[in-house]
C-alpha cells in the first residue's frame, strides 16, 4: 500500500480505523490484557518489544516495519502470535489493538503518532518526540483531542538518580540557579562512517516508504543504519538524539516552559565522512531568570571531569550552578560542590517525590487508569520546543526570539518558516 494524500482520503476506503475510534477500549479492569502493536522493529523497537512482552498483562498482537526481515524477527520474538505488517496503517486498522509503541526513525514520529491517536490508540513514542515545532504541536493536539495516554521514551526520567536531583534542586539549597549547562560528547573523528557508495537497498526494504515524508535520497547504508547522523531524518544529531534525555532533568527540576530567545552556533569542523550533522554545537537558551546551554561534540569526548577523561566514549551531564553551590549530575552520578561553607551534604533534603514503577510499566498502568504519564506529550512538548528552536537558530545563524502565545518567531520570516518542514508529496500531517 503506497502513501496516502491525507487522513480524509485514507478514511474514505478504510472503515476499520473509523470504527476503532468507537470500539477501542477506554476502560480496563485490573486483570485485562493490553493489546499492543509495534510500529518500527529495528534495534530499539526490538529492545522495547522484549521488555513489554515480559509484562503478564500485555499481549503483543501486531508488528510493522518497512523492512521485511525485521517483521519476521519481531513475529518470531512473540512466538508467532503477532501478525506482521509492512504498512503501519494496516496495523492501526485492528479493532483489538489498544496501544502502539513507535520506534521508527524520528522523521516518521509525528505521522505515526497523529494517525495512531486518531485511530483511538494510546501511544508510547521513542525520543525525540519529532523534528519540528509544528509536528510537536500536531502530536499534542491529536493526543488531547482524542484523549490518548502518551509517553515519550525518555526512560532515565524513571531512575532514582533523576528523582534525587529534582528533589535537591527544588529544595532550594543551591540558592538562586542562574545557569544550567547540559552536554553530550563523543568522538568519531575524523572518518566517522566513511564514504560508502550509494547502492540498491537490501532485499525486503521499501526504501521509498522508509524515507516517507522526508526527502527521497539514494540508498546509503549509514543513512539506514545510523539515521541520527543525517539531518533529513533525525535533525541535528546529538541535539535531537540525546537532548531529550539530558534536558529532561532541568526541565523537570525547574519546570521550564518556552524560552524567550535562542542562539546556536557550530559546524562541521573535524568530521570528513558522509554524515551532515554538526560535529560541534553550542546552543544558548534565555529563560529570563536563568540561562540554559546545550553543548555537543562528535569529535571530543571530554566530560568536564564528571566521569574522568580516560579513553574515548560518550560522556554526558547536567551542571546546575547556584549561588550556594553547584550540582553535577548524569544518569547515575551526583556531585555537590559548595560555594565555601554555604552548604554541605548534610543539607540534602529527604526523598519526597513518588518513585516510578518503571517507564514502560508506568505507561501500561496509565492505559488502564487513564492517568497522564510523567513524560506525556503535554510534558515533553516543552523539551521538544527547545530542541527544535535550537535547530532553527543553528540553521539561520541568528539569535531568534520566540513568542509562545503566538507560536511564532518574531521579526525573522526565514526562521519562522522553519517551524515546520515541507513533507514529500503525497504525505502530509492529517488535520
Amino acid at each position: 500500500m503506497g502513501p496516502v494524500m491525507g487522513r480524509r482520503e485514507f478514511l474514505k476506503g478504510s472503515a476499520g480505523i473509523g470504527a476503532s475510534l468507537i470500539l477501542s477500549r477506554s476502560v480496563f479492569g485490573a486483570n485485562d490484557r493490553v493489546g499492543l502493536g509495534f510500529i518500527g522493529v529495528g534495534p530499539r523497537g526490538m529492545g522495547l518489544l522484549n521488555e513489554f512482552k515480559t509484562f503478564p498483562d500485555v499481549e503483543i498482537i501486531a508488528v510493522s516495519d518497512v523492512y521485511a526481515p525485521r517483521v519476521d524477527q519481531a513475529v518470531a520474538a512473540t512466538g508467532g502470535r503477532a501478525k506482521g505488517y509492512s504498512d503501519f496503517r494496516h496495523l492501526l486498522d485492528r479493532k483489538d489493538l489498544d496501544a502502539v509503541v513507535i520506534a521508527t526513525p524520528p522523521h516518521w514520529h509525528a505521522l505515526n503518532s497523529v494517525l495512531a491517536c486518531q485511530a483511538g490508540k494510546d501511544v508510547y513514542c521513542e525520543k525525540p518526540m519529532c523534528l519540528t515545532v509544528a509536528e510537536a504541536t500536531a502530536m499534542l493536539e491529536a493526543a488531547t483531542v482524542h484523549k490518548r495516554v502518551t509517553q515519550i521514551g525518555t526512560q532515565m526520567h524513571a531512575t532514582e538518580n533523576f528523582h534525587r536531583v529534582v528533589e535537591i534542586i527544588r529544595s532550594g539549597i543551591l540558592g538562586t540557579i542562574t545557569m544550567v549547562r547540559c552536554f553530550c560528547n563523543e568522538n568519531i573523528s575524523p572518518n566517522g562512517f566513511g564514504h560508502p557508495p550509494d547502492s540498491d537497498p537490501p532485499e525486503g526494504l521499501d526504501w521509498d516508504f522508509w524515507c516517507g515524508p522526508a526527502p527521497l535520497r539514494p540508498f546509503k547504508r549509514p543513512i539506514f543504519e545510523r539515521h541520527y547522523f543525517f539531518q533529513d531524518y533525525a535533525g541535528l544529531g546529538l541535539l535531537h538524539n540525546m537532548a531529550p534525555h539530558i534536558l529532561d532533568l532541568p526541565f523537570w527540576a525547574l519546570e521550564l516552559k518556552a524560552p524567550l530567545a535562542v542562539t546556536a552556533i557550530g559546524g562541521r569542523f573535524a568530521l570528513t565522512d558522509c554524515t551532515d550533522v554538526p560535529d560541534t554545537l553550542e546552543a544558548v537558551y534565555d529563560y529570563g531568570t536563568l540561562i540554559l546551554t546545550w553543548t555537543h561534540s562528535e569529535v571530543s569526548s571530554y566530560g568536564y571531569e564528571l566521569q574522568g577523561g580516560l579513553g574515548i566514549g560518550r560522556r554526558l551531564g547536567i551542571i546546575f550552578q547556584g549561588t550556594n553551590g553547584t550540582l553535577f549530575a548524569d544518569y547515575n552520578i551526583r556531585k555537590l560542590v559548595p560555594e565555601g561553607d554555604r552548604i554541605s551534604e548534610k543539607d540534602l533534603p529527604p526523598p519526597s517525590l513518588p518513585r516510578s514503577p518503571g517507564h514502560t510499566r508506568e505507561w501500561i498502568n496509565a492505559i488502564k487508569t487513564r492517568q497522564e504519564c510523567s513524560c506525556s506529550y503535554a510534558y515533553h512538548y516543552w523539551i521538544q520546543l527547545a530542541i527544535s528552536l535550537g535547530d532553527i537558530a543553528y540553521q539561520v545563524k541568528q539569535r531568534i526570539v520566540f513568542d509562545d502565545r503566538g507560536k511564532k518567531i518574531i521579526g525573522n520570516p526565514m526562521a519562522n518558516n522553519l517551524l515546520a518542514r515541507p513533507y514529500r508529496s503525497p504525505w502530509k500531517l492529517p488535520a
